[in-house]
């Protein structure tokens, strides 16, 4: 049995001041009943599942934009360089701070405005990704009825096929119960469908690419300039971006400590790379400069081809759940700082409150994801904040920790010293970055470029 958790006793046991957030006391609670969690094994397949999403279909093109395969997988090497420390740096924290999200993490470290910063970033950013998701599942079902039922579909146009019918209703029977459950490593289980979507599809590229072939375009040897190979830097950003659900998915290990963490991240990434740098280098091999936004469209419609079409959506369906959870999280946060929630309401009302940010997340995401036709460039501003999350915060937090050793007494060493520069190394790239891609989408919505739409016609062909 759990303890009885009310203002008195935690305040006995932690004092007035470290009462901040929700987490704080979960964790106090967790703490003092009998620790569950995964394996680390299990954990890794989840986050790779939560991580890997449309970036696998986009890669390919990346690679072109970047000035070939060379100048892609440099880019993507000096990017993990970066990439594997920041998720490190979270767990060390998160480790010090026994926090179970990323905005209270940062409360932890950095203070109240900090975490309030973070959360509306997180949510923001999290809500734009999943209306991008559905948008996806839509696509991708739009793509299959024009292959393989063209005529049902181009003349007659029954409902059940519509792009609205099809998100709503797949969307509320696989998407929506997945999203209530309170931790996040109840979604381990739908992970290996997602994984096994992802197997097939890298096999299907695979495959492909070891077939004879006729349509290959140009295939680029270097890129034209030093800003080509700088503007595909958000496209990683992207598809690498493991450190909101990082957090969460370590203080569900059970065993939790850096070691056993350490193999998470280890699998998670020889996955992530095996399975982007395989699908981007073939693919962008079999169709150079002819290579499209969805790796996918570049194919012939061949039964195999409208499998992997199927599978990704699957994956897509188990992926959602996993952003929902992280972005309602962060929305928790902020709204029970702008309503100054005492914390035994934080606690009382905590399922009522899952229940209906789930339902109001997922509805509007699903209404806008119908009926707004082109979100892009609103999502392209919004994922500019991921920049924030994946070195700007853990940056912060490294420096705030090394900052606050040196201050408490401790014998300073050059240990100490060379993580606080590199913590404001994190800082300086994710501030760049965060420029980058927020210039960049601002100047194609002036300029009246818009990201290209995944709308298919019966006027399609392959």
């Amino acid at each position: 049995m759990g303890i009885q958790v009310n203002n008195d006793n935690i305040e006995r046991l932690v004092g007035r001041e470290d009462l901040k957030s929700i987490t704080d006391y979960s964790s106090l609670k967790d703490s003092k009943s009998k620790h569950s969690g995964s394996g680390w094994l299990v954990l890794a397949f989840l986050m790779f599942n939560g991580t890997l999403g449309g970036g696998l279909l986009n890669l390919p093109i990346s690679y072109h934009r970047a000035g070939g395969v060379i100048s892609g997988i440099a880019v993507q090497s000096v990017f993990l360089v970066f990439l594997v420390p920041t998720v490190l740096v979270l767990c060390y924290c998160s480790d010090k701070s026994a926090s179970s999200t990323y905005q209270d993490l940062v409360l932890s470290i950095c203070g109240p405005k900090a975490q309030l910063a973070c959360a509306i970033c997180i949510s923001l950013s999290n809500f734009s990704t999943c209306i991008m998701f559905l948008a996806i599942i839509g696509d991708l079902w739009e793509l299959f009825f024009l292959n393989v039922a063209r005529d049902t579909y181009c003349t007659t146009n029954p409902f059940y096929m519509t792009r609205a019918f099809i998100i709503s209703v797949t969307s509320i029977a696989f998407i929506l119960p997945l999203c209530f459950p309170k931790r996040i490593d109840f979604l381990r289980y739908t992970s290996i469908l997602g994984v096994l979507g992802v197997i097939y599809m890298v096999g299907l590229v695979t495959f492909k690419y070891f077939q004879a072939h006729d349509n290959q375009g140009k295939i680029e040897t270097r890129p034209h300039s030093w800003i080509d190979v700088i503007l595909v830097v958000p496209d990683f950003c992207f598809a690498y971006q493991c450190h909101l659900n990082s957090v969460p998915i370590y203080s569900c290990l059970a065993k939790r400590n850096m070691r056993e963490f350490s193999k998470t991240v280890t699998l998670a990434m020889i996955l992530f790379v095996v399975t982007y740098t395989v699908t981007a280098v073939l693919g962008y091999l079999q169709f150079g400069d002819h290579v499209t936004n969805d790796i996918l469209l570049s194919f012939n419609p061949t039964t195999d081809v409208m499998v992997a079409v199927v599978f990704y959506s699957v994956k897509t369906y188990t992926t959602y759940p996993i952003l929902c959870f992280c972005g309602k999280a962060a929305f928790d946060t902020v709204w029970s700082m702008l309503w100054k929630m005492s914390p035994e309401e934080i606690l009382y009302r905590e399922k009522t409150r899952r229940v209906i940010t789930t339902l109001v997340w997922f509805t509007l995401t699903l209404i806008l994801s119908v009926f707004i036709p082109n979100i892009g460039v609103v999502i392209e501003i919004l994922g500019a904040f991921a920049a924030a999350y994946i070195f700007v915060f853990p940056g912060l937090c490294l420096l705030k920790t090394m900052q606050d050793r040196l201050e408490s007494g401790e014998k300073q060493n050059k240990k100490v010293h060379l993580l606080r520069v590199i913590a404001i190394v994190f800082i300086v790239v994710g501030v760049f970055i965060f420029g980058l891609t927020l210039s960049k989408a601002i100047m194609k919505d002036i300029k009246g470029v818009k990201p290209d739409s995944s709308i298919f016609t019966c006027s399609m062909v392959h």
